[in-house]
């Protein structure tokens, strides 16, 4: 049987503010001379992805480097304590409006529908109708970055076409499987950590909540690469996030906006993916 026509993708994983650990990836790749023919995204996986997207990685990789020095400086998450509550109490589901990362994606995403992308990309959120893994491939970025973006209790679901969507990181947080079905033979996987941080039984009840998700997402995840490494064609490269192995079960990991650290996080991850790929 010839083998397959090569394709690279970059698979980009879900994971909040850490997501800085993606940028400096992708600034590695870029340094080898590694281009995406495909990207897919998750959460804010989704929103690196776009904004890779948007023109040749060369290029692309120095605007997402931009956005994310001035998230640095001006958070998404900066509503004060007052608004937090009072959103809560409008609408109950959620501690923020999403008006904010709008503002971010039409700013520093240079096409406003998927197709127009420079390099194709596609995005995953959970659709609540159909409890299921949802693609949006065509049509508006900001509604299909904001439906994978919507993290359950901090940002509102997101209703695109009659259909409610949130965070893609409930179905599908590092969306390997969707690279292989797309063709994908060379794919690198861009992800904020924490998949090898050793777990421990809940003694708190943060915990309970914290080891039961991240269980589910291993085992996909896992399941996923050991699919993948049944294919002699498919080669999947985990990259390093530069970070210290940690405990997983650690209440700051619940601090979605924690963003005082997001160029350290650039500098560790590119350099450790640049050592990783030589």
């Amino acid at each position: 049987m010839p083998q397959r026509e090569r394709k690279t993708a970059w698979v980009l994983g879900g994971g909040g503010l850490r997501g800085a650990t993606e940028v400096g990836m992708a600034k590695a790749l870029v340094a080898r001379g590694v281009s995406p023919d495909l990207i897919v995204g998750t959460s804010i996986g989704a929103l690196n992805g776009v904004v890779l997207a948007s023109a040749p990685v060369e290029e692309s990789v120095e605007r997402l480097t931009r956005m994310w020095e001035q998230m640095e400086a001006s958070s998404l998450f900066g509503e004060s304590l007052f608004r937090r509550i009072r959103q809560l109490f409008d609408h109950w589901t959620h501690f923020h409006t999403n008006e904010p990362l709008k503002n971010l994606i039409e700013h520093w995403v240079p096409y406003s529908k998927l197709e127009e992308a420079h390099i194709e990309a596609q995005t995953c959120a959970a659709c609540i109708e159909t409890s299921s893994e949802h693609w949006f491939t065509r049509g508006s970025v900001v509604d299909a970055v904001l439906a994978s973006c919507a993290l359950p209790g901090v940002l509102p679901p997101v209703e695109v076409e009659g259909r409610h969507y949130i965070d893609g990181g409930v179905v599908n947080s590092i969306p390997v499987s969707r690279a292989i079905e797309l063709g994908a033979t060379d794919i690198y996987v861009l992800h904020v950590g924490n998949i090898d941080d050793p777990l421990a039984v809940p003694r708190h009840p943060w915990d309970v909540a914290m080891v039961s998700f991240e269980i589910a997402r291993r085992h996909r995840f896992n399941s996923e690469l050991e699919a993948a490494g049944e294919d002699v064609d498919v080669q999947v490269h985990v990259l390093p996030t530069g970070k210290p192995p940690g405990r997983y079960n650690d209440p700051a990991k619940l601090r979605y906006n924690h963003d005082k650290a997001i160029l350290a996080h650039i500098d560790a991850a590119e350099k450790a993916t640049l050592e990783f790929l030589a």
